[in-house]
């Protein structure tokens, strides 16, 4: 029998954007709301919705009021194929745009459910802007759900504010980051392109930025023991409500009593060949790699990898996505593999991997992470210390919080911002720097010891700000609770 939300239920839409590192936090927290109690919606699309709608209809199953509510996406008005609706499908500027184009021309159809819908909640991804009208228009909170870290936010407020990077003569040139606690520098290479140079683009970021005073409040996936200092600064910073209420993978993963849809893919295999060949290693003796969803590296960058993993001596697991244009050149990439297979030195998983299932294993013991947020927090529960290779984005903020602050990670010299279509055909990191952080980060010497001790102590605080009276979990509790007390103010309104 289909389960109907009750009246007095407070009713919460969620309106995730389709890329990994914005859809998959957002999923999790939705998951989260209806487990504590509330009505959820999620809009989205028909390809998208296919990426998680199993772990929707399995909560849904077990009494949890959570449904996907899907829009049809205008692929053949804006020229892409069938299927193509998240940004993980583009490999160029132009299937971006269009991608771009075809989330635009949703927004119509998704105010006219908004209003047909009635909710008390409108939780959405920044990107969209019009969203703040839409909620004004229906006299309820809209809250900005914040994909990144509290250090990106409040690195890029006062980047934006006082400009440090302007003030240099050379791009390769240090500058620290006025108005934060720590002493962070950074080049001027390391700061995204809208930064570094003015566009339509930046003059959009800035609306989406300002568009947050305009919300209820923000949500970060995040927790306070982990970045609380630039919680705190946020917070007397912007003077806006915020509540961190991260991990959230971790909160869903403790809820789940199977493992099956851990990273958001449908249907792990039952003894897949990884993982056979993990159980034959020693606790904290492998270390992973992955960069992430969207990266795809050149050629020549995957081989100085391959070099620098096999330098080391280092058991490894390597994920691998290849470029279209890269798939008749993988000879080289073949025959490394069959000789890892063969010294039972390395493994090697093409396009996608379950990551949260790897990196909980006891085998894994450091992590090569492109620095993006979801797999920092993923890596950060495992307690699993971290080789940084920021590439793009809010990356290279990112790994100054793991290796300036915390001091969990051990940075690879990656140099320059470069958006993941833009990426050239060129090596940025060498094999030799690649060896030196991975023998750094998997060592013996005393400073490998401590980095990885404080990363398990962090696992350890992790896993408590999620238990019943963590401060993620109080956070939670006191948003939901919040936001029932305004859906019951409003009622009252209405009825005098």
């Amino acid at each position: 029998m289909k389960m109907q939300s009750q009246p007095h239920q407070l009713h919460v839409i969620f309106l995730p954007y389709p890329a990994p590192g914005h859809m998959n936090p957002m999923i999790d927290t939705a998951r989260l709301f209806a487990k504590h109690g509330a009505s959820v919606t999620i809009i989205t699309t028909y390809a998208n919705a296919l990426t998680f709608q199993k772990a929707i209809d399995k909560d849904f199953s077990y009494g949890y009021y959570i449904r996907t509510h899907v829009i049809p996406f205008p692929a053949s008005q804006v020229g892409l194929p069938d299927g193509v609706e998240n940004f993980q499908a583009s490999t160029s500027r132009e299937t971006l745009r269009k991608i771009s184009n075809g989330i635009s021309m949703l927004q119509d159809q998704t105010e006219l459910l908004f209003q047909d819908m009635q909710p008390d909640c409108i939780v959405t991804d920044p990107l969209y802007l019009w969203t703040v009208e839409s909620a004004a228009k229906l006299g309820i909170p809209r809250l900005y759900f914040y994909s990144s870290s509290c250090i990106t936010a409040c690195a890029i407020h006062f980047i934006s504010k006082h400009k440090p990077h302007e003030r240099l003569v050379s791009d390769n040139q240090k500058f620290s980051i006025p108005g934060l606690p720590h002493n962070i520098e950074m080049t001027p290479q390391q700061l995204e392109e809208w930064v570094r140079t003015r566009s339509e683009y930046t003059e959009y970021l800035e609306a989406v930025f300002e568009s947050e005073s305009r919300s209820y409040g923000t949500l970060y996936n995040s927790f306070h023991e982990f970045e609380g200092d630039y919680e705190q600064l946020y917070k007397s910073t912007k003077g806006i409500k915020c509540w961190s209420v991260g991990p959230v993978s971790a909160w869903v993963k403790k809820g789940d009593e199977n493992k099956d849809n851990k990273g958001h893919k449908e249907g792990v295999e039952e003894e897949p060949e990884w993982l056979n060949w993990l159980n034959s290693k020693q606790n904290e003796s492998v270390i992973y790699v992955s960069f992430g969803s969207l990266v795809r590296l050149p050629y020549a960058q995957l081989v100085e990898i391959a070099h620098g993993l096999e330098s080391s001596g280092q058991d490894f697991i390597w994920v691998i996505r290849i470029k279209i244009e890269d798939e008749n050149e993988d000879n080289f990439l073949q025959d490394f593999e069959q000789r890892m297979r063969e010294s039972h030195k390395g493994f090697i998983i093409w396009n996608w991997a379950p990551q949260l299932l790897i990196l909980d294993h006891p085998a894994i013991g450091g992590f090569v992470t492109h620095c993006g947020w979801n797999s920092i927090l993923e890596s950060v529960s495992a307690g699993l210390p971290m080789v940084t290779w920021p590439i793009f984005s809010d990356q290279f903020y990112n790994e100054k919080l793991v290796v300036d602050v915390l001091k969990i990670g051990v940075p690879v010299g990656s140099k320059e911002n470069t958006f993941w279509t833009n990426i050239g055909v060129d090596a940025s990191v060498r094999r030799e720097e690649i060896e030196k952080a991975v023998v750094l980060l998997m060592g013996k010497e005393e400073e490998s010891v401590e980095m990885r001790r404080r990363a398990r102590k962090l696992g350890e605080v992790s896993r408590k700000t999620i238990e019943e009276g963590g401060s993620s979990y109080n956070n939670l509790k006191q948003l939901i609770d919040e936001l029932n007390l305004l859906k019951i103010s409003r009622a009252l309104k209405k009825a005098n």
